[in-house]
């Protein structure tokens, strides 16, 4: 493939180091620690189950539902067109 003035493989190290940093993202925001009995925001109890599968968790699934789709809406654009960049 023809890359200009970049070396061999460099878009696809750069392509890796994208995803790496993501997944790296992703782990730092998992919760740690002990797991609440009782919601953060609602005061309802957390089911067991759930405090057993996600240590550190505070939130109930409907809350966290809530908190999820709230966060979803700030993604950042990487298409790197002209277009976007001007924006």
């Amino acid at each position: 493939m023809a890359t200009g003035w970049a070396r061999e493989g460099a878009v696809q190290e750069q392509i890796d180091d994208t995803v790496d940093e993501a997944v790296q993202r992703a782990r730092s925001q998992l919760p740690q620690g002990d797991s609440l009995a009782f919601c953060e925001e609602c005061d309802e109890p957390i089911p067991e189950a759930r405090r057993q599968a996600l240590p550190g968790v505070r939130l109930c699934i409907t809350c966290q539902s809530a908190a999820d789709q709230s966060a979803a809406g700030s993604t950042f654009n990487r298409r790197g067109s002209k277009d976007s960049q001007l924006r």
